[in-house]
């Protein structure tokens, strides 16, 4: 006769709130522990610890900031002053970690301001139980839940906005439907899968810790003792070769004698490596997949998916992960934040300055005016501190002034436009083939340009404009001068202009020059160069205009020009190559 037992895992991951009969409290958890849970998840999975620091690091980014901060700086400073770095770090971690923060609110001794915010670990407070309003008033606190006692004396401390007292707690938490009092993690889903991975590791571990032996059998063959003191051997056996340095099982057989000894058969799985490498791999899926992650690479992890392979899918990623994930959680924090600021009279447009690389930074279609706010919010880019840092008014005047005198104006009576479009690199290589390319000749004011050709006795001539003819009131001098101008260019006069210093430290390598026909007025300029055919004709003045019925259109490009793609780029659009960067 023999007694087999079989011991299961426990399967903790759904969280109970339970609201007792006798406690003031709302216990989380079946044993009112379930912040350790999701600590121990974090500690204990490799992929599920990466995702949590990897994005809590993304949602606090560079720190917050507000884009209305120079015109209300007192206001900004004090915001500041309230919100520490070291405490808005640990609100975005508990919030990614834990579902919930909690911030401790101390009021002035006159009770009429907010003097200080802290934050307060949130696995030390237990909500209480609503009233009849269904309003949460309180909550309590006792620095280990795990080991209370009953005569430990809890302290009450008054949820914000609810009393008279100095000191109240405010609690950060997305709404869940069917959790009133505590929000479960946006990951809940993966936390079965963040376990299984800690119980691979372990199994590895404690395999390879035992000799890659995964038990051992005791023999006592001196005749079976009785209940007691067969628990008694075990339980002392037990305490001697298990552990975390000693933890693999064993089998205790008590004999009559040796020829009556138990007889083990062990069960070999053949392929028991590839088993536990489907479960690794599966785990660590549906861990990224619990926590919305498109792409792996962006915390780290090396995949095989392909995704995050290539610049372009990483770049869609990253866009997608900070609008998906990151600006929520954000977003959620920046609301608790603007009402604690309530009670001191501050409105500011706060937001967190963002770790997305400026090239990743989705700023949408190419002919939407964005403010300048909406940008700082974006990229993180103070665009007041970016102008007044970039101006070098002597340099920059210069520049524009030399080349709109090298400008010229078109005589709408005698060239037609046939062709006015944005400079496509593709489709110019691929009519180069038909027609040939034009080289470019020396700067010469009034001089032809090698643009210029007969084409079956017809003449063309190519010219650019600085595009689009709009500028806001923050826009570079070099940009208002070219729009005020309104001139035409011949290609050779644009390059000229690369040998004339434009910004101090600007340039590739903290160079003083740059090119003005590839990168236009400087970093996150918003214009680029457009491309004009004109057709030599002797037309009534009207019968020129491209957009006249009348008008004769060029097909293809009949001057073969072709140029590189960044020429019909703004430079806000383009990904950082190393220019336009300031000198440390």
């Amino acid at each position: 006769m023999s007694d087999v037992r079989i011991v299961n895992l426990s399967n903790y991951t759904t969280p109970k709130v339970v609201e007792k009969k006798f406690k003031n409290y709302v216990e989380y958890g079946e044993d009112n522990n379930y912040f350790q849970y999701l600590i121990d998840r974090y500690n204990g999975s490799a992929t599920n610890n990466a995702v949590i620091n990897g994005l809590s690091e993304m949602i606090y980014g560079k720190g917050l900031s507000a884009t209305d901060a120079s015109r209300k700086p007192e206001e900004y400073a004090k915001t500041m002053s309230l919100f520490s770095a070291d405490c808005m770090r640990k609100i975005v971690f508990d919030l990614k970690l834990m579902g919930q923060a909690t911030l401790q609110i101390i009021y002035s001794k006159d009770r009429k301001t907010i003097a200080q915010v802290e934050h307060f670990p949130v696995e030390t407070l237990r909500f209480e139980k609503c009233n009849e309003e269904g309003d949460i008033e309180a909550y309590y606190y006792h620095k280990d839940w795990q080991n209370i006692k009953p005569s430990d004396e809890l302290k009450r401390i008054p949820a914000f906005g609810t009393s008279s007292e100095s000191i109240e707690i405010y609690c950060i938490k997305p709404y869940k439907t069917g959790f009133y009092y505590y929000s479960p993690v946006d990951y809940q889903g993966g936390l079965q899968y963040a376990q299984l991975e800690e119980e691979i590791s372990n199994y590895h571990l404690n395999n390879i810790k035992n000799g890659l032996a995964p038990s051992m059998l005791i023999n006592f063959n001196n005749g079976i003792p009785n209940e007691e003191e067969r628990a008694l051997i075990e339980r002392r056996i037990y305490d001697k070769f298990s552990g975390s340095s000693n933890s693999g099982k064993f089998i205790l057989a008590f004999n009559d004698n040796t020829d009556s000894q138990a007889s083990i058969e062990p069960v070999q799985l053949s392929d028991a490596h590839q088993q536990y490498e489907f479960l690794s791999s599966e785990s660590s899926k549906k861990i990224l997949v619990s926590h919305r992650i498109v792409s792996p690479m962006l915390f780290g992890i090396k995949d095989n998916t392909g995704l995050g392979n290539n610049a372009d899918e990483l770049k869609t990623a990253s866009i997608l992960t900070d609008n998906v994930v990151v600006k929520p959680f954000q977003n959620l924090i920046i609301e608790a934040l603007n009402k604690i600021l309530a009670v001191n009279n501050i409105s500011l447009n706060l937001y967190f300055k963002t770790l997305q690389p400026l090239e990743f930074t989705d700023l949408t279609n190419s002919d939407e005016v964005i403010d300048d706010e909406t940008v700082e919010e974006e990229t993180g880019v103070d665009q007041e501190q970016q102008l007044s840092s970039q101006k070098a008014p002597s340099q920059m005047d210069n520049v524009a002034n030399d080349l709109i005198e090298l400008g010229e104006d078109i005589d709408e009576n005698t060239w037609e436009l046939v062709d006015e479009m944005e400079v496509d690199y593709n489709a110019e290589e691929k009519l180069d083939k038909m027609i040939g390319l034009a080289s470019t000749g020396i700067a010469k004011p009034r001089a032809k340009s090698e643009q210029d050709k007969y084409i079956d006795e017809t003449q063309y001539k190519v010219r650019y404009q600085y595009s689009p003819q709009r500028i806001s009131a923050n826009s570079r001098e070099f940009c208002k001068k070219m729009v005020a101008a309104n001139k035409l260019y011949r290609k050779e006069d644009i390059l000229a202009m690369d040998k004339k210093p434009v910004n101090a430290g600007w340039g590739p390598n903290g160079a003083d020059t740059y090119s003005i026909w590839l990168y236009k007025g400087g970093g996150l300029c918003q214009h680029k160069w457009v491309r004009k055919t004109f057709k030599f004709v002797d037309l009534p003045k009207g019968q020129g205009d491209v957009k006249s019925p009348k008008a004769k259109k060029a097909t293809g490009n009949p001057t073969g020009v072709k140029n590189p793609k960044k020429v019909a780029q703004r430079p806000r659009d383009m990904k950082n190559e190393g220019f336009l960067k300031p000198r440390n």
